[in-house]
C-alpha cells in the first residue's frame, strides 16, 4: 500500500501579488490540515527551499503571477524530481502570456477578445494605429500578469495618451473593451464546474473589487441561458486542453451585449482567498471549500504514487 506524502505549500513569492498568495497559501494549508501533513513555507526570493525532498512530499506553489504563474518555480521542481500540483512549466509560461493563450484557444475556434501586445520600451503603437484598429473604448493591462494589476480603462484619446506616457517597462497588452456580463468558470481534471458572474460595484473588476469583501457581488450560478453556459463550459474546457494545462485552472469571459461569450485569460494557479472565484464555480456543483481543494490536490498525490509503487 502507498502511503500519502505530505504536502508543501509554498505561499507569498517575488511578484506584485504576493499579498494575495500568503492569504491563498493560508486558507489553502487550513483547509488541507484536516486530511494531510502540511507544511507551509513562506518564500521570499525567487527559489525553492532546501528541505524539500521528493520522496516524502507533494508541493502546491500558491504562488500568484512571477515565480509562480510563469513556469519558473515549475521548472525548479521539475529539474528536483519533485511532484507538485497544477500546470507543468511549458503550460504555465504559455497561460502566462495572454496574447499567446488568445491565439492558441482562437486556433481551435473559441472567439476572444481583439487586441495587440507591445513592449515598452520598444513596439509602443501610435495612438493612431491603436484607434483605427480597435477604436477608444479600451482595456490597457501588463501582458504577463494578473489580479488585474496594472489595469487602464480608456475612453478617450486623451486617455490614451496620458496612459501610453507613463506605462513602466514590460509588455503589455492593449484590448477591444468588451461591455457586458464578467464570467468565470473553474476547470478541475478537465472538466468545466459552475459559471460565476462578478458584478463589481464600482463597475470595474479591478484589483480592489477582487480582495476588497463587499465591493463585488458574485452571483453562482450566473444566471445565463442554459445555452450559452455550456457554450462558455465548453470554450473553457478546449482552453484547458490546448493549452496543456493539468489538474485545474480558472477561464475568464466576458460576454458581450449579443451573448458571445468572449475568452480572456486562462489562470493556472487562481487564488483560494474567501473572495476567490475557483470555490465558487466549485460550490456550484456540491464542493464545500475542504472538498474542492482535496480534489485539487489529488493527482499530485497520485503521480507520486505512481512512481512510489514498486513495479
Amino acid at each position: 500500500m502507498s502511503k500519502d506524502p505530505s504536502i508543501t505549500v509554498l505561499s507569498g513569492g517575488v511578484g506584485d501579488e504576493r499579498a494575495i498568495a500568503l492569504i491563498t497559501g493560508r486558507c489553502l494549508s487550513e483547509a488541507l490540515e484536516q486530511d494531510f501533513q502540511v507544511n507551509r513555507v513562506e518564500v521570499n526570493t525567487a527559489s525553492l527551499p532546501t528541505s524539500l525532498n521528493p520522496e516524502t512530499t507533494i508541493v502546491y506553489p500558491a504562488l500568484h503571477g512571477e515565480f509562480g504563474e510563469d513556469g519558473q518555480v515549475q521548472a525548479l521542481l521539475e529539474a528536483q524530481g519533485i511532484h507538485y500540483c497544477g500546470s507543468d512549466a511549458a503550460s504555465s509560461r504559455l497561460c502566462i502570456r495572454k496574447t499567446l493563450s488568445k491565439r492558441t484557444v482562437e486556433a481551435e475556434g473559441v472567439t476572444v477578445v481583439p487586441g495587440r501586445t507591445f513592449d515598452v520600451p520598444g513596439t509602443v503603437p501610435s495612438v493612431a494605429e491603436i484607434k483605427s484598429e480597435f477604436g477608444l473604448d479600451l482595456v490597457l493591462k501588463p501582458e504577463d500578469k494578473g489580479s488585474s494589476v496594472g489595469l487602464h480603462l480608456i475612453e478617450s484619446e486623451v486617455d490614451l495618451v496620458q496612459t501610453l506616457g507613463s506605462l513602466e517597462k514590460g509588455s503589455w497588452l492593449v484590448e477591444k473593451r468588451i461591455r457586458g456580463r464578467e464570467l468565470s468558470i473553474a476547470v478541475v481534471h478537465g472538466k468545466g464546474l459552475g459559471v460565476v458572474e462578478l458584478i463589481p460595484r464600482s463597475g470595474v473588476y479591478d484589483y480592489t473589487a477582487k480582495y476588497t469583501t463587499g465591493e463585488t457581488e458574485y452571483r453562482f450560478p450566473a444566471e445565463i441561458d442554459p445555452h450559452i453556459e455550456g457554450r462558455i463550459r465548453t470554450a473553457a474546457e478546449t482552453a484547458f486542453a490546448v493549452c496543456g494545462c493539468r489538474d485545474f485552472a480558472r477561464v475568464d469571459f466576458m460576454m458581450g451585449p449579443d451573448s458571445t461569450p468572449y475568452f480572456l485569460e486562462i489562470n493556472t494557479l487562481p487564488g483560494l482567498t474567501p473572495t476567490s472565484l475557483l470555490p465558487k464555480s466549485a460550490s456550484v456543483f456540491g464542493f464545500s471549500f475542504e472538498g474542492i481543494i482535496k480534489e485539487l490536490v489529488q493527482p499530485a498525490i497520485n503521480r507520486f504514487n505512481s512512481i512510489a509503487e514498486p513495479s
